[in-house]
């Protein structure tokens, strides 16, 4: 017989766990999850978690890794089965913050490629946008449909040892890991069904058909069923089982660039055996520099001639808009506080993590002399790679990194280094605290629609503040639950926000 887990050795050594407030005291949220998981006993536990591995690999939810060799490894998607919860109270303030940070920074991207007057009142640095390898000078003056360019934003949020959650950066480019989100809650019920009997955690399975509302919501046709497809590099992207798991929830096609073309009359089409079919919709998962030969790099194989053209006439709607990303670059976040305060005037309801712009005289001097405790990171790396954890460094990586910073100062931010809240997971000797992030991800269209919840990534490795998949990285299911009654169903935030707005007209 397993023994029940005993939760009075279990210690995240000065973090903040977030469901064990100190040895043997569950968070008062957690309090029915930990007594369930408690009771099953280190040997079953260990048994569901290789059950949800099993289950992971029938069902093929896997990522792609780069080698050093230039090949490409197919990975199961490793997940942990001890989900992590958040207070519904707590998440509606989250929710809050992340819609209007996310409003502000469309409100940003539409500025930036019109008038530039956050510039010319000198709230954002000319030189940050002249430096910027993500502006697009062909976007200039293009108008996306509802003055939207982000459609769908990620953005990642930590939690620091005194319990405040920030935003660490903004996914605005081609924000992935959805699709796992999705599937972890559908593994979490396959193999541990018994936990559900006591928790009704908010859904997550709605969102394929809101992310097709909002793009349908773009069509430049009226139509009551517009052809929406995902246009995907293939099956070599390390992102393509989410290309064609989305694709499949909602009804849509998933295509290549080859399966594409620009007609005469600035229209695109899709080719199939019937012959073609006008796109209303694409939504791209191919980075802007590879999306139209004509307009971007002419030897793109991946993208389709003319889409630019098509896009600029109106005549097909891009999310996420090319561009976009002129906003997910690491110097522009640092910005993001003043961003929100210039075009909604409000201060942030999520605050950044406190941030250092070399770019500032005294920021660089005090960057250089306290390189052994910060975390530096370059305006547009992604993925965990290209930063230096000064903690973790040498001497030498140092030295090589006080050079670079040195060379281009704009091209660097640096942070202290957060002590990241933990969440108790499976590990071979039992259960262990190990370091999460959360993702969460934001629909803008006709409205913003923000996930319950989001994907909480997890360092499995111990002691590691690296989350990322391709680094040794995991992933839990994510609960966002009522803290009045945690077994009974709640109606969503969403659902509580239009009941109030309907009280108030």
């Amino acid at each position: 017989m397993s023994h029940e887990i005993d939760w009075t050795e279990y210690a995240s050594d000065g973090f903040y766990d977030e469901l064990v407030a100190a040895p043997g005291e569950p968070r008062e949220i957690a309090r029915t999850l930990l007594a369930d998981i408690g009771a099953l006993g280190g040997e079953e536990l260990a048994a569901r978690q290789e059950a949800a591995d099993v289950s992971i690999k029938e069902m093929g939810i896997s990522f792609t890794v780069y080698s050093e060799e230039g090949g490409a490894i197919d990975r199961a998607w490793p997940f942990d089965v001890v989900p992590r919860v958040i207070p519904l109270r707590e998440w509606q303030r989250v929710e809050a913050g992340l819609k209007q940070r996310v409003l502000a920074l469309n409100l940003f991207i539409d500025d930036l490629y019109h008038e530039q007057k956050i510039i010319t009142d000198g709230v954002f640095p000319r030189e940050v946008l002249a430096k910027s390898v993500n502006f697009r000078e062909q976007c200039m003056g293009v108008n996306p449909p509802l003055g939207i360019w982000a459609h769908v934003c990620g953005s990642d949020l930590v939690r620091d040892a005194d319990g405040t959650i920030y935003v660490l950066e903004d996914n605005l480019r081609v924000p992935s890991g959805v699709s796992y989100m999705l599937e972890n809650r559908m593994v979490t019920k396959r193999v541990l069904p018994e936990i559900f009997e006591h928790y009704a955690p908010l859904p997550v399975d709605d969102y394929p058909s809101q992310l097709f509302d909002t793009l349908a919501a773009l069509s430049p046709r009226p139509a009551d069923y517009p052809e929406v497809v995902v246009l995907s590099p293939g099956i070599y992207n390390s992102a393509y089982f989410e290309h064609s798991y989305l694709a499949q929830q909602m009804g849509a096609e998933l295509v290549e660039g080859r399966d594409l073309f620009v007609d005469d009359d600035d229209c695109c089409y899709m080719r199939t055996i019937d012959g073609p079919a006008r796109v209303d919709v694409i939504y791209r998962r191919v980075d802007d520099l590879f999306l139209d030969p004509e307009a971007f790099r002419p030897d793109s194989a991946l993208g389709v001639p003319g889409l630019m053209r098509a896009w600029k006439a109106g005549n097909v709607a891009l999310a996420n808009a090319p561009g976009a990303g002129v906003a997910d670059d690491k110097v522009v976040y640092a910005f993001v506080p003043e961003i929100i305060r210039y075009y909604l005037d409000q201060d942030p309801i999520i605050p950044n993590v406190p941030t250092y712009r070399c770019m500032e005289p005294d920021a660089l001097k005090y960057v250089l002399a306290h390189l052994h405790e910060l975390v530096v990171k370059p305006a547009n790396e992604s993925g965990g790679y290209g930063m230096l954890v000064g903690p973790a460094s040498t001497a030498a990586e140092r030295e090589v990194f006080a050079e670079a910073i040195k060379k281009d100062p704009r091209n660097y931010i640096a942070q202290p280094t957060l002590k990241l809240s933990t969440v108790p997971t499976v590990v071979k000797k039992g259960i262990e605290p190990r370091h999460v992030d959360l993702r969460p991800f934001i629909l803008s269209a006709d409205r913003q629609q923000v996930t319950t919840g989001g994907l909480t990534r997890v360092a499995l490795r111990k002691g590691s503040l690296v989350v990322n998949s391709s680094q040794g990285g995991g992933s839990k299911d994510t609960w966002v639950v009522s803290e009045d009654v945690p077994g009974e169903p709640m109606a969503s935030s969403r659902d509580a926000a239009e009941r109030q707005s309907q009280t108030q007209d």
